[in-house]
């Protein structure tokens, strides 16, 4: 480790003291652009390889198709679980995986993907 001496004496010499900010400038930089090394998002488009847990979540993407209006949009697990309501045979088959989509008035909803 340097004394306080030696420190001093880089300090006041000003080649030194441009190479170690440069130096410091070089590396923060390399830290910029690295590559973050991120997990991918995976998604799994097969209902069955789904954790129950995950299906009814924000994690999952359902498509709504409305019969009366003809209109079509995206909700989440947790929405899709409300147009259920107090359906548990559906619910029970959306979980196993034997259906993939269920009907509830004037709207057809259909399981797409789960990010996993």
């Amino acid at each position: 480790m340097k004394t306080d001496k030696e420190t001093e004496k880089l300090l006041l010499n000003d080649s030194e003291y441009d190479k170690i900010v440069a130096m410091k400038i070089e590396q923060e930089f390399c830290e910029e652009i690295k590559p973050e090394n991120k997990k991918k998002e995976t998604y799994s488009f097969n209902i069955k390889e789904i954790p129950p847990s995950k299906l009814f979540s924000k994690a999952s993407v359902f498509e709504v198709l409305n019969k009366s209006s003809k209109t079509k949009s995206y909700i989440n697990g947790i929405q899709a679980e409300g147009f259920l309501g107090t359906d548990t045979i559906n619910r029970n088959k959306l979980l196993s995986g034997e259906i993939l989509a269920f009907v509830s008035g004037n709207n057809y909803i259909k399981f797409i993907k789960c990010k996993i």
